[in-house]
């Protein structure tokens, strides 16, 4: 005799769980301002030059001596005259001892005599026919 398949009331066991993991990707933009500042330095140099310049003058003096014995032989315009002027004849300058020993003593014509500014204005002092002509 056949009696069939016995079904027995179903035996449930605890659930198992499964973890299925996705993942999706989401880009969320953050901006940090960036400023760049050229500065274009440039240095000037000054070079200053002092540019010389040098001159020289000359300044001469004349002396007339008496070396004749007796009377000047040199006639009119030398000596007492009708051209007496200065320099010729007899004057504070001329006379025994005027340019003797001592006369051009220590200091007459030493260290600043012929400084800067000893023949006054202009390049030779003032002249007969003003400052710059001698």
């Amino acid at each position: 005799m056949y009696y069939g398949t016995n079904v027995t009331p179903p035996i449930i066991h605890p659930t198992t769980n499964i973890v299925n993991n996705t993942f999706s990707s989401t880009v969320v933009p953050h901006i940090h301002p960036i400023h760049a500042t050229t500065i274009n330095h440039h240095m000037y140099q000054h070079k200053h030059y002092c540019t010389e310049t040098a001159s020289c003058c000359e300044q001469p003096c004349h002396q007339h001596i008496d070396c004749c014995p007796g009377p000047m032989p040199f006639g009119p315009g030398f000596g007492a005259g009708p051209m007496m002027g200065p320099g010729y004849g007899a004057g504070p300058m001329m006379g025994p001892g005027a340019m003797g020993p001592g006369a051009m003593g220590p200091g007459a014509m030493g260290p600043g005599a012929m400084g800067p500014g000893a023949m006054g204005p202009g390049p030779m002092g003032p002249g007969p026919m003003g400052p710059g002509y001698y």
